[in-house]
């Protein structure tokens, strides 16, 4: 079953086309990852996806309907968003920022029930939180900022959860921990993960497809051996670099090449 159909999709910011005639199409239960140099336009294109901004033309359909028959409240109940920043001054204990996820779901007077409740604290265990919960977000790491927000995220029940370079800012530990929910709420969920990254060798390991984007373009898609190749990351990104078999398993690994390796060796890096 197809989550989400994208079908020419263009967006400018002003005379800027940052995305340009984009289409694909992910599966329900698939972990998908956007991956691209800066300014190739990834944000702009999840943005579009959780409609905080419509795109100039092009089609969206979410389970096989067009984005433009759901109410705003009727996305946020299939579609979570984690931004790539995550507030350090939030005022909230970490129990009500989660909570907060069942928003969508509430009635008129918005207020939470014990069901509600219990799916904040199923949600908080299931994303190791549940012993920080009274603390207040200014009192945690990154990492664990992170958790929580995702954590909010599962709390909303979507089908669909969206992340904006969740591992950016943090450290190795705390990336794989990430990585490892991602892959944890794909299979015991069933929920369809699209994520966009930074890191190429973490897209390679855990990504089911990956989608390259330049210039607000599609250059590759599909399995990380067929998109993470030389050929194709060198036109991409315009930096020398090796691609070989990972040694834990069956897909590849990435190697940046600095300058100063290439001095003699008749290599332009540019």
């Amino acid at each position: 079953m197809t989550a989400l159909k994208i079908e020419d999709l263009s967006y400018s910011y002003g005379k800027d086309n940052v995305l340009k005639d984009i289409s694909f199409s992910v599966q329900k239960g698939e972990f998908f990852i956007i991956i691209g140099p800066n300014g190739s336009g990834k944000t702009t294109l999840l943005k579009t996806i959780n409609s905080i901004i419509r795109p100039i033309k092009g089609r969206i359909e979410i389970h096989g309907h067009s984005y433009r028959t759901y109410t705003r409240k009727a996305i946020a109940q299939v579609i979570a968003f984690v931004p790539q920043e995550v507030p350090a001054d939030f005022p909230f204990t970490v129990r009500e920022v989660v909570l907060m996820g069942r928003t969508p779901h509430l009635g008129v007077l918005g207020l939470e029930s014990e069901k509600d409740k219990e799916i904040a604290e199923e949600a908080m265990s299931f994303t190791h939180v549940s012993h920080i919960s009274h603390r207040k977000l200014s009192q945690l790491s990154g990492g664990e900022r992170q958790r929580v927000f995702i954590a909010r995220a599962v709390c909303q029940e979507p089908r669909i959860i969206l992340l904006d370079e969740p591992t950016a800012s943090l450290d190795l530990a705390h990336q794989v921990r990430v990585m490892d929910l991602m892959e944890k709420l794909k299979n015991e969920k069933n929920i369809t993960v699209i994520m966009i990254s930074h890191d190429v060798n973490l897209a390679a390991m855990y990504g089911d497809r990956l989608l390259l984007l330049r210039q607000g373009q599609i250059v590759s898609m599909g399995r990380p051996e067929n998109v993470l190749t030389f050929e194709t990351l060198e036109k991409a990104y315009g930096c020398v670099l090796m691609v070989k078999k990972s040694p834990l398993g069956d897909f590849p690994q990435v190697i940046l090449v600095p300058q100063k390796f290439l001095k003699g060796t008749g290599e332009n890096p540019l």
